[in-house]
């Protein structure tokens, strides 16, 4: 597809893998969203634009929402894509995302739904992937994705996602989700064992976490990425559930 761009928001690498997958099928710009480009500019300049983001409770997370939301006005009228990555079933998660645009009209040509690994690692009921099992949700994805991209290009719309079925689906877990949103705002946990690294401070993609005389202090601004919880040396700093890590998700 000529004169397309990629966004995405990516906690731990499931996303950017998505999104790197269509961007090189399409030939499309890729950005993430945490990148310091001129997007206004960027999103002008392309007539199709893809969202990749990862669910979070069937729902957009916080960063991409606030994205969308600040450049509401340039991507208004423009062909849009939806690929979102999910552990198993995000219900609507594709379809939430156009909730952001009902006074901003624009054309969304294909939504759907890639299966990826979950990066949740601190609680007792959910396991690491082994690297078998990470390489079959690659291999799935990348089958899914040659599918996906010779549809777009053949002009097939598709929108997954988008039935009543899939709307009561994800307010099942998106309702719920809502309310617990606002309060892991301020759901950092740091552990006695942080050495104050900074690591966790220079990958928040929130820039939520400072060192104030030595110490690492939340702001109250985190979306609930995990990427500091799969990242931090010490596996000093938990978000949501405070257990500490015994394992951490990188994709391999």
């Amino acid at each position: 597809m000529a004169n397309c761009l990629t966004l995405y928001f990516s906690g731990t690498g499931n996303t950017k893998y998505i999104a790197n997958l269509f961007s090189k099928h399409m030939g499309a710009k890729t950005l993430s969203i945490e990148s310091d480009a001129d997007f206004a500019n960027e999103i002008k300049s392309h007539d199709t634009i893809a969202f990749c983001y990862p669910i979070y409770g069937s729902r957009v997370p916080r960063i991409m929402r606030e994205f969308a939301t600040k450049y509401m006005d340039d991507i208004k009228g423009k062909k849009i894509v939806i690929l979102v990555t999910q552990w198993l079933f995000s219900g609507d998660g594709a379809r939430v995302f156009t909730d952001l645009f009902k006074d901003h009209p624009c054309d969304v040509i294909y939504a759907e739904h890639f299966n990826m690994p979950q990066n949740i690692c601190n609680t007792p009921f959910l396991k690491p992937v082994s690297k078998r099992k990470m390489q079959k949700f690659k291999r799935a994805a990348r089958f899914k994705m040659a599918r996906v991209s010779k549809q777009i290009k053949r002009g097939i719309v598709k929108k997954h996602g988008f039935s009543k079925l899939s709307a009561w689906a994800g307010s099942i877990q998106g309702n719920p989700w809502q309310g617990l949103e606002q309060k892991v705002k301020n759901g950092v946990k740091i552990w006695d064992e942080c050495t104050a690294c900074n690591l966790c401070v220079k990958i928040c993609p929130m820039k939520n976490l400072k060192n104030k005389e030595g110490k690492i202090h939340q702001l109250n601004n985190c979306t609930v990425c995990y990427r500091c919880v799969n990242r931090c040396p010490e596996k000093a700093i938990t978000v949501l559930f405070h257990r500490r890590p015994k394992w951490q998700y990188k994709l391999r």
